[in-house]
Parts: C-alpha cells; sequence; structure tokens
C-alpha cells in the first residue's frame, strides 16, 4: 500500500490533462521536471522532521539509522544550511538550476544557472520583475543564452558543485533578506543576491538588461509592500 494518497494513474491523468496538445516528447521534459519537484518536496518533508528529532535531542547517528543512511551522510545532507529560510519557490530555483547545469553538461553550477532557475520558477517574483523589465520572457532567456559557457563533453551524474561566485550570491541572498527586514529568503532575494555579486555573469547579465542594484532593490522592497498590503485586506 502506498503511503500518499496518490498514485502514478493520478500523476500521468494530471500531465495529459493539463497538455492535452503536446506530443510525447514534451511530455516527457513536463514529465522530468514534475518528477524533480516531487523529490525536491520529498527532501523537505524529511528536512522537516530531521529539524523536529533535532529539537528532542536525536543524535546524528540515530537520525541516519532513521534514514538509512551513515551518520556523516545524514549530517551533510539535512544539517541547516544556506538553504534553511528558502521559500519553496526559492528551492526550487536552486533545484533548477542544477539541472540547467546538467542539460548543459557543465561541470559546476554558476550564477547564470541559478538566473535560469529563477527564470524556470514563474510563480516567483523575481520571474515577475525580470520580464517585467525586460519586456519578455525570451529576452532574458536570450540574454542568458549567450552568456552559457560552451556545453561539455558528458553530463555530471548526482551532485553539482557550486562555483565560488555562486556561494558568495547565495550568502548576498541571505543578507538582501536580512537587509529588508525578511525572515523568509524568496526568489526576489536571490535576484537580489545575483546583482551585489557585482563581477559575477549573472551580475553582467542583468545590467545588460537595464538593471542597476539600487533599483532593483527599491523594485523588490515597493513589490513585497504592496503583496502584504493586498494580503492584510483580505
Amino acid at each position: 500500500m502506498s503511503p500518499l494518497d496518490i498514485s502514478l494513474a493520478d500523476l500521468i491523468a494530471r500531465l495529459d490533462e493539463e497538455l492535452p496538445e503536446a506530443n510525447e516528447l514534451a511530455r516527457i521534459s513536463e514529465a522530468r521536471l514534475r518528477a524533480q519537484t516531487l523529490s525536491d518536496l520529498g527532501d523537505q518533508l524529511i528536512d522537516h522532521y530531521v529539524s523536529k528529532a533535532k529539537q528532542t535531542g536525536a543524535s546524528w547517528t540515530e537520525i541516519g539509522d532513521a534514514i538509512g543512511v551513515s551518520k556523516q551522510a545524514a549530517q551533510q545532507r539535512h544539517a541547516p544550511a544556506a538553504f534553511e529560510r528558502f521559500t519553496n519557490l526559492n528551492r526550487h530555483s536552486i533545484v533548477l538550476a542544477q539541472e540547467a547545469a546538467r542539460t548543459y553538461k557543465h561541470d559546476s553550477i554558476g550564477t547564470e544557472h541559478l538566473l535560469l532557475g529563477l527564470l524556470g520558477e514563474p510563480r516567483g517574483l523575481a520571474y515577475e520583475v525580470l520580464v517585467a523589465k525586460a519586456g519578455s520572457e525570451q529576452r532574458v532567456r536570450d540574454a542568458i543564452q549567450e552568456a552559457l559557457p560552451p556545453a561539455g563533453e558528458k553530463a555530471l551524474r548526482g551532485h553539482i558543485p557550486f562555483r565560488e561566485e555562486t556561494k558568495e550570491a547565495i550568502g548576498q541572498t541571505r543578507r538582501a533578506s536580512a537587509d529588508l527586514g525578511h525572515d523568509w529568503v524568496g526568489t526576489e532575494h536571490t535576484l537580489l543576491g545575483l546583482i551585489r555579486t557585482a563581477e559575477s555573469s549573472a551580475a553582467q547579465i542583468l545590467r545588460t538588461l537595464g538593471f542597476t542594484s539600487e533599483e532593483l532593490h527599491e523594485t523588490v522592497k515597493a513589490e513585497i509592500t504592496k503583496r502584504l498590503a493586498a494580503r492584510d485586506k483580505q
């Protein structure tokens, strides 16, 4: 018996219903994205209960035994880290960045991949800000495409590391959230983190599209204020 009230038939039926005109190849691509989202949600589910277990005093050895991995593997994968306060949408954008690097057979995740990840999450505020400024999603994609390194020869399996500038951008992302007094780290903060990493590939792309760090900060601040006000009226 499945522990979840969901079946493969349900997933297939929903995809077919939502993409009635798509051919089978297009459905494969969409199925891959949905499978990755399910995997990411599964990781977040485990992270939630690992955090609860740590709060009750469980050791990493005990948590590793519960997951079925070593103490070291459990600690490395589930210890609170850079993405602890990231929203689900922003975590998904990181997953999409990793998949973009894998698709282009790159051996590391650059800031340009993070930008692609933000563009792949249309529910995020970063996507809205990007498209509003650039005029279209395609213009943003074209700008990123021009900056991408040449495709590699062999796709990597498993973990793909972040480049140093990408680690810096993630740090700037957390600082952008703190600067705005927010207790979450959303896609909009990642966008701010990217342009604040001034020498990064993503920052150069954003400047090409007409963004400045100061203007972007004010745009994000205004949009969030507007959204919070609208929510309070509901």
